[in-house]
């Protein structure tokens, strides 16, 4: 099995956990192991000999993804009176069971795009992930949930640019990674200062606003 390869299973197996998974710090844990695994695929798709471009956007996505980003949110976690995902929008079996058809249908379009052999699972990989993100951030309650799927899709966008444009311009990447760090220190004070005036997170609750 090659590199490449290798580096699909976590990242399948890690959408899969997380739609499975009721516990916000296990969520966590997913998201950085996954994003752990997606930050060193740059290396992987190196066409050529290792570049200091590359070299930089792996230590930088490795840096954020696989440290700094699971901290802030710990960090968020221990201040809200929440550890779990209760009552979803949509049930956790047919959570894994879109899953497993949103993977299915990334391979079928790899195909009809004639992804090349060596990236095509590379390409089903990120594509899933990308759907995984969108279907937690759709079908979960709890806002912190919802960054979770952010960070998911975040990672999947990763790693189709590592499969499809190995080797592009640095500083697309790190303004990427630059967004997304933005993104969850945002949303990591919206979710503090939305659990301490209201005591709940559910975003299902502003459908019980009035005027």
């Amino acid at each position: 099995m090659s590199l490449a390869h290798a580096a699909v299973v976590p990242v399948i197996l890690a959408n899969l956990a997380l739609l499975a998974s009721s516990r916000l710090v296990t969520c966590i844990r997913l998201v950085a192991l996954q994003g752990a695994v997606i930050s060193v695929t740059p290396l992987i798709f190196e066409s050529g000999p290792l570049t200091v471009h590359t070299a930089v956007l792996c230590a930088v996505a490795l840096g954020l993804k696989g440290v700094v980003f699971p901290l802030l949110l710990h960090r968020t976690l221990r201040r809200v009176v929440v550890r779990h995902e209760i009552e979803p929008y949509l049930g956790y079996p047919l959570s894994i069971l879109l899953g497993i058809l949103g993977l299915l249908a990334s391979l079928w379009l790899a195909g009809r795009l004639g992804v090349p052999a060596g990236s095509y699972r590379s390409f089903a990989a990120a594509f899933a992930a990308i759907l995984t993100g969108l279907l937690l951030i759709v079908t979960r309650k709890k806002a912190f949930t919802q960054v979770m799927g952010y960070l998911t899709a975040e990672n999947g966008i990763f790693l189709l640019t590592a499969v499809l444009a190995p080797g592009g311009p640095l500083f697309i990447e790190l303004a990427i990674l630059l967004d997304v760090f933005v993104a969850v220190f945002v949303m990591g004070i919206a979710i503090h200062h939305i659990n301490r005036q209201f005591d709940c997170i559910d975003t299902d609750r502003f459908c019980s606003l009035k005027d």
